[in-house]
């Protein structure tokens, strides 16, 4: 008598339409139908939902190209501040005599390739959640992993929020830094205009944040080209020095590295702490795995980036040993007096560029926190016709335009800023080691004496890191500290208030198979037209349909109760989009049909029913579904006395959802046939 079927005969899922059981959607709470959500599970294995693997792309030389013009706009602009950083660190502890040079750049090299190159290139791109990188799926594919044990999804979803939390540290710092060592150049190229620097820096920076809005799809093409110049100058400037002064050669070696910490221990704790900028957007390395591919990044990373990084890093070291004065900014001082100002320039468009990347990187993971029940709606204008990814958060965008400037005015120089940078750094690069020694006992079969290998060649460097950063909380690192805790209090204290109003929203809703069963047994009168009622699940009863039958006493001929999964793949294939249940009974016009979008996709309710309709998965004529009408529910959250949440969390939550976006919106619901009913709910 009852039946549950998925578009295509593609195989049930075992969360049967259920919005608690590894579903989320970007909820809003003071929408009684928006679901609950335990952290973004994705589907179990066997069942890909991604239709492609590799995320390759057109091809590898123009996915390369792309790559060199967004993932590696970070890492390729570190030059102009990381080496500077470390010899005048703490009033300049690191000398430049040929240990502490040699000692400095082995230890810059051999971060990299053991950081980025073995770490990320070769061990966490293979961790993708079907082709898609960074920390949410990351945590996602944990999650999938170990969906066996319940209790171990809270763990990881704590884990992926102080690593969503340190991003955004990253992303207010990145911008920041990156702009105002760039346009410093502008002192030593022409230094009457050196009390500009930080007033050219946030006139730079506030035209890049009100450019976002109109997408990045008309510049993007002319990233690539730019990056490739940019490490092009970083390779032939570093092999000008190199070739004059060969002997620091021997700083890759690293026995040097292993001399200076055994010989200078306290100062070579104290350069950890500025030797991280040397990997700040390994990060993104991964994250951006899904947009380009496995196999371009790795050839851009060995054939472009890796060598005009090692060959540039050894240069500034040759100059510092040469002209011991050029500690004070040995990037620069590498051109001679006619370049440095086009240098300057083309610096200063490098940085603009990290900084986008790092810009874009926020509105993505922003999306995804939405999406996986983190942080409450918010408004998602998409850019690009072409391109899902490019997409526009007018709230986050703000945000980070206010925190950038807040940085760069209060520290004044990227020396000062360089203090506070690497504390969100070295953090996420410690909880992607984290959730990857997670992972890797069951997702490559590796035994113990691997995962503690591991766990002591990343994760020791990556703590030592971190204690030469925690060292520098007082003189800055106290910021992306602060920002990741607020980040952390407001997606815990959204997850949990969401927690509450599910709780106060079943109450109220009832069974909807007895739902049923009433509207069958007292003959209901029923009005012409197609009804649909958004809401998390197929067990209890949409609050709109129960009030429209209680207080109008009819029933549209056709009533579908939509359930909106974002699962933890990016996309979701057409033929597995749709799970059909004619919830007891068949031909009496009364059906559930749950729709999945994957967490980078735009859930397009609309668009979606009328493919269900063509696939033949609701028996509705498409033109009839152009006109049916839509109610939700959305009334006012009050706070009450219940326990389950301090009365200071349940304002910031009701302030939060109180600032939500339309859910109407976010679901593309036509407005002229959208219907919103008040349901009060209590927390």
């Amino acid at each position: 008598m009852s039946r549950s079927t998925e578009s295509e005969q593609a195989p049930a899922e075992p969360q049967g339409g259920r919005a608690d059981d590894g579903v989320v959607d970007p909820a809003d709470p003071a929408d009684p139908e928006a679901p609950e959500s335990d952290g973004g599970e994705a589907p179990p294995p066997g069942d890909d939902l991604s239709p492609h693997g590799d995320g390759l792309r057109k091809g590898i030389v123009a996915a390369g190209l792309a790559a060199l013009g967004v993932v590696f706009g970070d890492i390729g602009t570190s030059p102009l501040y990381a080496l500077k950083t470390v010899f005048t660190i703490d009033g300049g502890v690191v000398h430049a005599t040929p240990s502490d040079v040699y000692g400095v750049v082995s230890l810059m090299f051999w971060s990299i390739t053991i950081v980025v190159t073995i770490k990320y290139l070769g061990l966490l791109m293979r961790a993708d959640n079907n082709g898609e990188g960074g920390v949410m799926a990351l945590a996602a594919l944990a999650q999938r992993l170990y969906q066996h044990r319940r209790r171990g999804a809270g763990l990881f979803l704590v884990i992926g929020i102080v690593g969503v939390a340190l991003f955004y540290g990253d992303s207010i710092i990145t911008p920041a830094i990156s702009v105002l060592s760039a346009v410093e150049g502008a002192k030593v190229a022409a230094p009457s205009i050196g009390h500009l620097v930080v007033p050219i820096a946030a006139v730079i920076l506030t035209g890049l944040f009100f450019v976002q809005r109109y997408g990045t799809g008309k510049v993007g093409n002319l990233f690539g080209p730019v990056m490739v110049l940019w490490f092009a100058v970083l390779a032939a400037a570093g092999v000008v020095e190199v070739v004059q002064h060969p002997s620091v050669l021997q700083g890759l070696s690293p026995s040097w590295a292993v001399v200076f910490v055994f010989a200078h221990p306290a100062v070579a704790f104290v350069a950890m702490g500025a030797v991280v900028l040397v990997i700040t957007g390994a990060e993104a390395l991964y994250a951006d795995m899904g947009h380009f591919g496995r196999s371009p990044i790795r050839r851009a990373w060995f054939f472009v980036v890796f060598p005009a990084l090692t060959l540039d890093y050894l240069g500034q070291a040759a100059l510092v040993l040469r002209q011991p004065s050029a500690r004070s900014d040995p990037f620069l001082l590498l051109f001679p007096d006619a370049l440095r100002l086009p240098v300057v320039v083309l610096a200063t468009v490098a940085t603009i560029i990290a900084s986008q990347a790092v810009i874009s990187g926020a509105f993505s993971l922003s999306r995804q926190a939405v999406q996986l029940g983190l942080l409450p709606p918010l408004t998602v204008r998409q850019t690009s016709k072409q391109e899902s990814g490019q997409i526009y958060l007018p709230v986050v965008n703000a945000l980070l335009f206010v925190g950038v400037l807040a940085v760069m005015l209060a520290f004044g120089s990227s020396d000062r800023l360089a203090t506070a940078y690497g504390v969100s750094v070295t953090g996420a690069l410690v909880v992607d080691t984290l959730l990857m020694l997670l992972v890797a006992p069951l997702l490559w079969h590796w035994r113990a004496w691997k995962v503690a290998l591991a766990a002591v060649a990343f994760g020791g460097l990556e703590l030592t890191f971190l204690g030469g950063n925690l060292s520098k909380v007082v003189h800055g690192g106290w910021v992306p500290l602060l920002i990741a805790a607020a980040v952390v209090l407001i997606m815990t204290t959204w997850r949990r208030g969401r927690q509450l109003v599910s709780d106060d929203r079943r109450e109220k809703e009832g069974s909807l198979a007895d739902f049923v069963e009433e509207v069958r047994s007292e003959r209901i009168s029923r009005v012409e037209g197609v009804a649909i009622f958004p809401h998390p699940n197929g067990e209890t009863t949409p609050l709109a349909l129960r009030a429209n039958v209680d207080h109008n006493h009819v029933l549209h001929e056709r009533v579908v109760v939509v359930s909106i999964e974002v699962v933890g793949v990016p996309v979701v294939p057409q033929r597995k989009r749709f799970v059909h249940d004619d919830l007891g009974y068949s031909g009496d016009g009364l059906e559930h049909l749950t729709i999945r979008f994957g967490f980078s996709e735009t859930p397009d309710v609309p668009a979606a029913l009328r493919s269900a309709c063509v696939a033949d998965v609701l028996d509705v004529d498409a033109e009839e579904m152009e006109r049916a009408s839509f109610f939700i529910s959305r009334g006012a959250i009050r706070r009450s006395r219940r326990s389950g949440m301090v009365g200071w969390r349940k304002g910031l939550f009701v302030a939060l959802a109180h600032n939500a976006a339309d859910p109407a919106a976010r679901f593309q619901l036509p407005s002229e046939r959208t219907v919103t009913m008040g349901s009060d709910v209590d927390i």
